[in-house]
């Protein structure tokens, strides 16, 4: 079993900063891609960012140069700096990762979060 669960969630005003961060734990081979989703209200979920294991990052234009994903592999750990920030912005965000575990045949899977709310005030 593996787990994600993200924090650095909160409320800020507009132009504010927040650093979002994801935890991967549990039965853990390799993390591959890793990435970052958000869901506004009524919306459906979209992707923010992504990395991939070797580093290469790709971003939905609303978010270039505001957002950087960043990832620490010795500690299992994605990051979203968010600088800034719009009303726009508020969603719940989720991270998720690409993780070969360490179960028999080495299989892959797509693990998602629980979410964190990010709320951008006017």
């Amino acid at each position: 079993q593996v787990q994600l669960v993200e924090s650095g969630g909160g409320l800020v005003q507009a132009g504010g900063s927040l650093r979002l961060s994801c935890v991967v734990s549990g039965n853990i081979f390799r993390i591959h891609d890793m990435g970052w989703y958000r869901q506004p209200p009524g919306k459906q979920r979209d992707m923010v960012a992504v990395i991939t294991s070797g580093g290469n990052t790709r971003y939905v234009d609303s978010v270039k140069a505001r957002f950087t994903i960043t990832r620490d592999n010795a500690k299992n750990t994605l990051y979203l700096q968010m600088n800034s920030l719009k009303p726009e912005d508020t969603a719940v965000y989720y991270c998720n990762a690409d993780v070969t575990t360490r179960q028999a045949l080495r299989p892959t899977y797509r693990y998602w979060g629980q979410g964190t709310q990010v709320t951008v005030s006017s």
